[in-house]
């Protein structure tokens, strides 16, 4: 029986001298891998469809435990990404994030449609890498059940004070009268920007996702939020972010 699903190549591995396997980001069965035979072949049919961060249409079959490619045809290819080194890099650790955190099987339309969507921006250039680390970072982190508390503080149910402080280890937003822990590693003050920024990214809908504005202060402050809450919440390094921080660095940016 043929299986029939459209995803995201999330990873390649080569297999032998022209076959590969690929990871495979979809909305039905989330992250699977497949065997492409004879993929890693310039003239093969599936060439294309197969490529890293390639969208397409994927035509399988199973065997044992395996799944191997019969055709597939390209939906979009997001080739400018690969001409642009920070751009490549900061794809690599959204998939590197995704191949972590979504198991096989488990549904994703919305994580689909928020990689999608990504993908087109940094693709495009019509949204930075800097607005878009974070973006990605904390929705992500909501989709797959790690939305923390943000709608107020979680003693009082303040919506906004002075100071408000996220306990980024347990999801929970305190006001500056309620607070009375340290600032750590795991705590953090923030002001009414940063929070109307991480608020906005949890949850507003998808077609409102990507419409909010930023400076580059703002937009290096909550990344500094939101990776701190994926770096909390994951207990791992990882090495795709450390070489697109290792980028920034070089080129004097900040994100």
């Amino acid at each position: 029986m043929l299986i029939t699903t459209n995803g995201v190549v999330l990873k390649e591995r080569a297999q032998g001298e022209n076959d590969k396997f690929i990871d495979v980001l979809t909305g039905d069965m989330g992250i699977i891998s497949i065997c492409a035979k004879g993929a890693r072949k310039l003239n093969s049919k599936n060439a294309g469809s197969t490529q890293l961060f390639s969208y397409s249409k994927l035509c399988f079959s199973q065997r044992s435990d395996r799944y191997y490619l019969n055709s597939s045809e390209i939906i979009s290819s997001f080739f400018n990404i690969g001409t642009d080194i920070e751009s490549l890099a900061l794809a690599s650790y959204f998939s590197e994030l995704l191949r972590y955190s979504v198991p096989s099987g488990m549904p994703c339309e919305n994580i689909l449609k928020l990689l999608l969507n990504t993908l087109y921006f940094l693709n495009n250039g019509k949204r930075s890498c800097a607005f878009l680390k974070p973006l990605f970072e904390f929705r992500l982190l909501c989709e797959i059940g790690l939305m923390p508390g943000l709608i107020g503080c979680c003693e009082c149910y303040e919506f906004r004070s002075n100071s408000m402080f996220f306990d980024i280890l347990n999801g929970k937003l305190y006001c500056d009268r309620c607070f009375n822990g340290e600032i750590g590693c795991n705590t953090v003050r923030i002001n009414d920007s940063e929070l109307h920024v991480l608020r906005y990214i949890a949850l507003s809908d998808f077609d409102k996702l990507y419409n909010f504005k930023t400076s580059g202060a703002l937009e290096k402050s909550v990344s500094e939020i939101t990776e701190k809450y994926v770096l909390a919440h994951f207990n791992k390094s990882f090495n795709t972010l450390s070489y697109y921080k290792s980028l920034l660095m070089q080129g004097g940016n900040s994100g």
